[in-house]
């Protein structure tokens, strides 16, 4: 050990954690060089989610593992104490300082300290991977990444924070977590669309982005749904537009029996004090799309009141309405699919004076130290500012108060009428009021919609209490409902999922994805054609291009992520069928997360610039990225294996669906212990492709000596063409491809889809 001179660390006054003096004898360590950061969108050779994939040099700190370097684990400790709830590869707590004590190298920290940092910034993660390479010093890590954006800063904060422990330099922690946290809310989806999405994910059906807002599919190709906060592909525009004109919705509303308040649009001070004694006092002054309750005043009843308020309304940009003031507290009920799925309540938000502070202060102390409340989405109730809050002001002026006001000891100060709709209320909704509601959604038009009513009691009937439905909302806020201020939380997300897609609906479409080393694209290529005769519109993307049906779309090679996204973005699209190569693997993942059918031709090793790049050398790495097709094959689907290749036929065991084993020998004896245990294999007899299942079915397919696969054989050899037929024979068979339609369709095979010259 070196001898230390003075204390490792202590904390300044700011809170920073500042170190001493590095121990004596001891050297700044040069900085580890990131060499390449890749982005992994989908499934690949590490999980299956997408990952920051980062290149590391470790240099000089590859002979300085953990435990070579004095005062390292105490200086990284105080930074991120939480690490010693990392289990690592020990499998329990403390796990990681373990490693740490024993001595582990730089790669594997800065996982753990990436990880933490998200940890600590809302977004956790439980997944990463620390592997050398060929190169020494060179080592590659990988963490669980939602968004590249939020992983790169992570990345950049974390990198800076190991080379700070390592060199005994300051480091600000809570900085780094604000830089992470400032991403994520950039980047992440809004709570409302997180949760539909989390539903979604529950049941199994996937989803894309669509741009970087909250537009999101859920689902694949033609089976696909698209979502925008709580709007839906369903929701109808005209429906919309009819909900943002409040007085024609009143008027729809009123036409049915749902009651509502009576109320007029107004264009000055003075109409809307003539509209308020016409209509009766006291009254609500409000902008027709009133959001949050912004420029809303309640209960006005002089004069000089009504028409201030009009000047608030009227700020927010919109039509101005006086309408009948209905006693009660307000409700937000959501309607999905004309059923009431969630309820909340609104209170009104009183402080009481002290004595001391203005009633600005007393806000701060009594409604804004509220851990619920806050600036951004994610909480449930918003912070009261009164320099942005008018109606609040009114209704100060009208209890002869401002801002500055200090209240005397005990006196209680109203700040808002049901400003603060957040109380869970669901189980108390009468069922007259729920039908009255689902009725307002329906004759509105919407799907999903957010209905707001006042009423003094949501367990008893509107019309007996004189309670009225006051606004139909188009894209309504899930927060409340989702995390509610007090109250159960409802599982919204859920109600709108099953609302979109039936019991039996999965969003998929079948997808084949084929990967291996030889004959990829024509096999591709013939099993797209086999797909579009039996009837379904094929998408196809290959190194050949990118096809819809016959049509090419697109020359460029198209064996990679992105082709494969246009496809299953593709709303007319009922199938797919992508090539996947290894560099595509493993540059960008694949661009589904699960499939059909997964056909893995062959694991013939060539040495070549693309697999180098990515450090696969030799068979073994490369059975590593291609099993990624298999390890995505979903419980009902199949894999289809070429059993000629033991490797390949360790493969069937990493398979969560059936196997598919094809061969040019039926008395392979992978074939035949799989027919013996009542799988499926494909193999030649006769000259012919045989369709084979357990010891009894037998049904020939494919002639090899028809013209269609002579003239194959010429342009190839016999070997590639075998290969190639049992392929795409196994594959059509798997997705329920009669025999005698996989002949006409290799008889055929001319008319199918061809790579650009």
């Amino acid at each position: 050990m070196f001898p230390v001179s003075g204390s490792l660390f202590s904390p300044n006054a700011a809170g920073t954690t500042e170190f001493q003096e590095i121990p004596l004898g001891m050297s700044q360590k040069n900085d580890i060089k990131l060499l390449r950061i890749n982005y992994l969108r989908g499934p690949n050779i590490w999980t299956y989610r997408s990952v920051l994939e980062v290149w590391l040099d470790l240099g000089e700190l590859e002979d300085f593992p953990s435990n070579k370097l004095p005062g390292f684990n105490e200086r990284l400790i105080a930074l991120l104490p939480a690490l010693e709830e990392h289990h690592c590869g020990v499998g329990e707590r403390g796990g990681f300082i373990q490693r740490l004590q024993e001595g582990t190298w730089a790669g594997h920290i800065l996982e753990h300290v990436v990880i933490e940092l998200l940890n600590l910034s809302g977004m956790p993660t439980g997944f990463g991977q620390t592997r050398s390479t060929s190169q020494h010093g060179v080592y590659r890590m990988v963490f669980r990444a939602r968004d590249e954006q939020v992983a790169r800063v992570a990345l950049t904060e974390g990198h800076a924070l190991l080379m700070a422990a390592i060199n005994g330099q300051p480091f600000d922690v809570d900085a780094a977590v604000n830089k992470v946290r400032a991403q994520i809310d950039d980047c992440y989806l809004g709570p409302s669309t997180a949760a539909i999405v989390g539903a979604a994910a529950d049941r199994g059906i996937p989803h894309i982005r669509l741009n970087d807002g909250n537009l999101v599919q859920l689902g694949y190709g033609k089976a696909q749904r698209r979502i925008w906060t709580a709007e839906s592909d369903l929701t109808s525009a005209i429906a919309e537009g009819i909900a943002g004109d409040k007085d024609l919705t009143k008027s729809l509303l009123k036409s049915v029996g749902v009651p509502v308040p009576e109320g007029q649009v107004v264009n000055s001070p003075a109409e809307a004090w003539e509209a308020a004694q016409d209509i009766g006092l006291p009254v609500v002054v409000k902008p027709s799309d009133a959001n949050h309750g912004r420029g809303v005043s309640l209960e006005l009843s002089e004069q000089a009141d009504i028409e201030a308020a009009y000047g608030i309304a009227d700020a927010e940009g919109s039509d101005v309405i006086v309408e009948r003031y209905i006693k009660g507290d307000e409700h937000r009920l959501l309607v999905v699919g004309g059923k009431v799925v969630a309820a909340a309540r609104g209170e009104s938000l009183w402080v009481t004076g002290d004595g001391t502070n203005t009633v600005a202060r007393l806000i701060d102390l009594q409604l804004n130290t509220d851990p619920r409340r806050g600036e951004e989405e994610e909480f449930p109730l918003e912070t009261i500012k009164l320099d942005r809050e008018p109606a609040i002001r009114l209704l100060l002026e009208r209890q002869g108060l401002t801002g500055e006001t200090v209240p005397a000891a005990g006196q209680r100060v109203l700040i808002q009428r049901n400003g603060n709709v957040a109380m869970d209320c669901t189980d108390e909704v009468h069922p007259d009021v729920a039908y009255l509601v689902g009725l307002a959604a329906r004759v509105v038009g919407l799907d999903i919609a957010g209905i707001d009513l006042v009423t003094q009691d949501i367990s008893r009937p509107l019309l007996e209490q004189g309670g009225a439905v006051v606004e139909v909302n188009a894209g309504p806020g899930l927060l409340m409902h989702l995390k509610p201020a007090e109250g159960l939380p409802r599982p919204v997300g859920k109600h709108i999922v099953d609302h979109l897609f039936d019991e039996t609906e999965s969003g998929r479409i079948p997808i084949v994805g084929v990967a291996g080393s030889h004959s990829v694209t024509e096999v591709s290529r013939l099993v797209a054609w086999l797909l579009q005769l039996s009837g379904r519109h094929v998408g196809l993307a290959c190194r050949g291009g990118l096809f819809l049906s016959s049509r090419r779309v697109d020359n460029a090679s198209s064996a990679n992520w992105a082709a494969g996204h246009r496809l299953l973005m593709n709303r007319e699209v009922n199938a797919v069928v992508l090539e996947n190569g290894a560099p595509s693997i493993l540059q960008d993942g694949l661009a589904y997360d699960r499939c059909q059918v997964g056909v893995v031709t062959d694991l013939d090793f060539e040495v070549a610039p693309e697999l180098a790049h990515h450090d696969v050398n030799d068979v073994a790495q490369l059975y590593r990225v291609l099993r990624t097709q298999v390890d995505v094959v979903l419980p009902e689907g199949t894999a289809v294996l070429n059993a000629d290749n033991e490797r390949l036929v360790e493969m069937a065991s990493l398979c969560d669906g059936q196997v598919i084993f094809f061969a040019v020998d039926g008395q392979n004896p992978a074939v035949v212990a799989h027919r013996a245990a009542g799988g499926r294999a494909v193999f030649v007899r006769d000259q012919h492709i045989v369709l084979a299942q357990n010891g009894a079915y037998e049904t020939r397919c494919i002639n090899f000596n028809s013209p269609a696969v002579q003239k194959m054989v010429q342009a190839t050899s016999q070997a590639d063409t075998e290969r190639v037929l049992l392929a795409v024979s196994a594959a059509a068979w798997a997705m329920g491809i009669t025999p005698e339609l996989i002949i006409a369709g290799i008889e055929t095979s001319e008319q199918a889809p061809k790579p650009a010259r």
